[in-house]
């Protein structure tokens, strides 16, 4: 039986190494795609500059299917400069993917496209889903409606399927993640909850991630977008309290929302990125048939805390 090929290009972050890993030990011939690489030895490790077409584009003749996670970090103070390269990162790298594909004799089955769940509005009255979810305002929404334009009105041959992943926060043991970084201030004593601490956190392990990407490769019918978060969101304040427990700190030192604002001003960051409620559900992996292996915060924080990371 003939091997089946991934693309992932934006390979060198967290979740790009993850599923580098992941579908490499499911015997796939994985390519990955990247500004500065970062899994030698896991998968045939190419350079692009997420701009403009080169040789890397012949890897997508054939390919099951491509899995497009490059953009530019939002983890960052929200100047013009830096607006424009956000933008810039995720929409010319995500038209450079339908190009590639578009050149193809036998393109890909399947192209998943990062996209956000933060595309969706601060929520502390209800959750938002697929379908009665209600898209919010300001930068990062503006960002996320442009990311999943450029997908949708792309130009790709016909039978090609196009599914935007609104990802929530995905939690993995790897150095400078969400996980990486709230386990560090609940050492230190700093733990506490973040403003109200009422804001929800929509979340999914980094396995499920994979699973669910594994998932819809295996699917012969997909719809447009997908919510990739776990089904038990935890809010701001029971997410202190579980990286508390894991690291053994009984109390945390709580953060007014004035001081987030000079804190996350003096760690050239947004409020935004630990403010916003973002109450979002998996409603149509569930409709599906998807079964998550971490559904609940708790168990994810424990199994994350008792083993490394990919490196």
């Amino acid at each position: 039986m003939k091997t089946k090929k991934m693309i992932i290009t934006g390979a060198n972050g967290f979740l790009g190494k993850y599923l580098c890993h992941w579908f490499a030990r499911l015997g796939w011939e994985v390519v990955a795609i990247s500004r500065r690489g970062g899994v030698p030895g896991v998968a045939r490790d190419l350079r692009w500059d997420g701009r403009t077409a080169g040789d890397w584009t012949r890897e997508f003749e054939g390919a099951e299917a491509v899995v497009n996670l490059a953009g530019r970090s939002v983890n960052c103070r929200y100047g013009e400069k830096n607006k424009a390269a956000i933008f810039a990162s995720r929409l010319e790298s995500t038209r450079l993917v339908a190009e590639a594909i578009r050149g193809c004799a036998s393109p890909p089955r399947l192209w998943l496209n990062s996209s956000t769940a933060t595309i969706y509005r601060h929520a502390e009255d209800r959750p938002q889903d697929e379908d009665s979810g209600e898209l919010g305002e300001g930068f990062s929404v503006e960002v996320a409606r442009a990311w999943e334009k450029a997908l949708f009105e792309s130009e790709v041959p016909d039978g090609v399927r196009r599914v935007a992943l609104r990802t929530a926060i995905v939690l993995g043991n790897e150095p400078g993640t969400v996980f990486d970084y709230l386990r560090k201030i609940a050492w230190l004593g700093l733990g506490g909850r973040m403003g109200s601490g009422k804001q929800k956190m929509s979340w999914i392990h980094v396995d499920d991630f994979c699973r669910a990407v594994e998932w819809m490769c295996g699917q012969d019918e997909l719809r447009e977008v997908y919510n990739l978060s776990a089904p038990h969101p935890t809010d701001n304040a029971g997410c202190m309290a579980g990286f508390r427990r894991i690291v053994g700190r009984r109390f945390g030192l709580p953060a007014t929302k004035w001081m987030l604002e000079v804190g996350t001003f003096l760690m050239r960051s947004e409020s935004e990125l630990v403010l916003k409620s973002r109450w979002v559900l998996p409603k149509r992996l569930q409709e599906e048939g998807f079964t998550f292996k971490w559904p609940t915060f708790e168990a994810a924080l424990e199994n994350l805390e008792s083993r490394p990371g990919v490196g």
